[in-house]
């Protein structure tokens, strides 16, 4: 009885042995699991809170899905959209504006190194993004300021290619370095407010309207005497960058 136990044990012993060998060349290292969670270090300090969940699928290539979120705060990097617009008007216009934001991001990651996880890697993905946009714009009526209250959303859909690498800091922890990901896309949405407008006022506000000017976008004015509707379209572009610290289970 003692000599088939102990054959038993050595059996189930040998079996787990295998199956550990087989996971470690299949999915790479088997001290841990094949999921790691993340989150964006580098856009925090922006109020962006980004996570990221990615998953083992074969022993070199990972799919991953991203989720960013910003609450409603001040137009993100003004100081870079300043730069590209060159226009006063419109950036005393962007002082008043604030904006949200949520996005999704699916990836999948192909590890150049020896085993997923680990080392440098290329990651195709596509990001579909959704920001909320409100605020007071201002216009002149006979040099009297006005304003009227606009709100809206614009939503993206952009496509792209991230280079990275990754690395195992300790035991289950790990630091991924999104170093470029640039990516091009499409974006549409629009602007509306609601006002009792005369006449006058709907055409001063329509020239103001008319006057704004967005970096690659397409935009298309209505003005009426119940208020205004500003429709955007056109490409969208962006690079996506971070620094992420993960736990491996």
């Amino acid at each position: 009885m003692k000599k088939i136990m102990l054959g038993l044990m050595l059996l189930v012993s040998s079996g787990l042995i295998n199956a550990q060998d087989n996971q470690k060349a299949r999915y790479g290292s088997a001290e841990a699991g094949k999921n790691l969670m993340k989150v964006n270090l580098l856009s925090l300090p922006l109020g962006n809170f980004s996570f990221e969940y990615e998953r083992i699928v074969g022993k070199k290539v990972t799919a991953g899905l991203g989720f960013r979120f910003m609450p409603k705060s001040g137009i993100p990097l003004k100081s870079t959209i300043s730069d590209l617009i060159d226009d006063p008007e419109t950036e005393a216009q962007l002082d008043q504006f604030k904006t949200s934001n949520t996005s999704f991001t699916p990836e999948v990651r192909f590890y150049l190194g020896k085993e997923a996880l680990h080392g440098f890697y290329l990651s195709p993905f596509v990001r579909f993004s959704s920001y909320k946009i409100e605020g007071p714009f201002e216009y002149d009526v006979n040099n009297s300021p006005q304003t009227i209250p606009l709100d809206g959303k614009l939503n993206t859909v952009t496509g792209g290619l991230l280079i990275g690498a990754q690395w195992k800091l300790g035991r289950g922890l790990y630091l991924d370095w999104w170093m470029l990901g640039p990516q091009y896309g499409s974006a549409n949405g629009e602007l509306t407010g609601t006002k009792t407008l005369s006449q006058q006022e709907q055409d001063e506000l329509r020239v103001e309207l008319e006057d704004i000017d967005i970096p690659f976008a397409e935009t298309k004015t209505s003005v009426n005497g119940q208020g205004a509707r500003v429709d955007i379209s056109g490409p969208w572009a962006g690079l996506r960058a971070g620094l992420c610290l993960g736990i491996r289970f």
